[in-house]
């Protein structure tokens, strides 16, 4: 008796076992509307909701300013790169030419060729300048030259005459000092004695003579009184050289040529 109780209770729990075995496999019914829902297990708690309660708009970003297209330098050359600037000049250049073709030019005493000619790299500065022809009296002049290029044109064709010496003029009773002064414009003597100064064309000398051994020059205009000049040092060698400067401008403008605009 004892072993069909012990056997009827073994299955028994083994029937309870199942039981609930079978209760926990199914799924849990839906709550029904009012009916308190179980809370959740803490592992699957939903999110809160975001806070949705009306807040200020933040201000308009402000707007950058507007930047004008950057304008592109125009194009200086066809492949619109810049052309290069010229530094300045440093030297002159000299563009020689005369009113008589083939003048021998001569810088320094340097010769620089037949005009016309282009002298370049003159230093800026004082420079002396010669230009001749055959028959023609040549020109001697000091030229200033600057930086860049000058033109300058030499008239050989020109009477050229700037003489002046000082001289006594001895009257038949005592003397006065001047000074006699020519240019192809004419003969003049400036002194402070009125009654004796005087001005004439070259061409209107009547007498123009040079005593050496005298060191004596005797001018006279044509029609007017004779005067006699000495040098005030009895140098007549200043007598001399001022009597043949005089009458090769004579000589010139008695064959025709033009006294020059600059005398």
């Amino acid at each position: 008796m004892n072993r069909r109780l012990l056997i009827i209770i073994a299955g028994l729990a083994v029937v309870a076992a199942a039981i609930v075995t079978f209760s926990l496999q199914r799924p849990h019914p839906q709550p029904r509307d009012g009916a308190s829902t179980p809370a959740p297990s803490p592992s699957r708690v939903a999110p809160a909701p975001p806070n949705t309660e009306a807040r200020p708009a933040p201000p308009p970003a402000p707007r950058a300013a507007r930047r004008e297209p950057a304008r592109k330098p125009a194009p200086s050359s066809p492949a619109g790169t810049p052309a290069p600037v010229e530094a300045a000049p440093t030297v002159g250049t000299l563009h020689i030419d005369s009113d008589v073709p083939g003048a021998q030019v001569f810088i320094d005493r340097e010769y620089i060729g037949a005009t016309p000619v282009t002298a370049p790299n003159v230093k800026p500065g004082s420079h002396r300048l010669n230009v001749s022809a055959q028959g023609y009296e040549g020109v001697a002049d000091t030229i200033e030259v600057a930086p860049g290029p000058r033109d300058i044109v030499v008239r050989l064709k020109d009477v050229r005459l700037d003489a002046a010496i000082d001289v006594v003029h001895k009257h038949r009773m005592g003397s006065c000092k001047g000074r006699l002064i020519a240019t192809p414009r004419g003969l003049r003597y400036e002194t402070a004695n009125k009654d004796d100064a005087f001005s004439t064309a070259l061409l209107d000398l009547g007498t123009f003579q040079v005593d050496y051994l005298e060191k004596n020059l005797r001018v006279s205009p044509r029609g007017g009184k004779r005067y006699d000049f000495t040098d005030p040092e009895g140098n007549a060698d200043r007598l001399f050289v001022f009597h043949r400067d005089v009458e090769k401008a004579r000589e010139r403008l008695k064959k025709g040529d033009s006294p020059g605009s600059k005398n």
